[in-house]
């Protein structure tokens, strides 16, 4: 990923490599447009394989070395 100010750049690789993850990048400019398609990938891992996305962050937390809050419910 290549950031000039508020832009941001991904490699043909990165955006192909992003796509093995279900990630769909092509067409984000801004920080903003990332983290839109990372909520929209974190919102239907929660809906369709919420064990997958538990694993998921449970990692990311190991790996930043810090522990996960307690399990929320959602209310729709």
């Amino acid at each position: 990923m290549i950031r000039a100010g508020h832009t941001l750049r991904f490699t043909p690789d990165e955006i192909e490599g992003f796509r093995k993850l279900g990630l769909d990048f092509d067409g984000a400019r801004t920080q903003d447009d990332v983290e839109q398609v990372l909520t929209r990938w974190a919102d239907t891992l929660n809906d369709k394989r919420p064990d997958l996305l538990d694993k998921i962050a449970a990692e990311l937390a190991r790996t930043k070395g810090v522990r996960l809050p307690a399990r929320l419910t959602r209310v729709r």
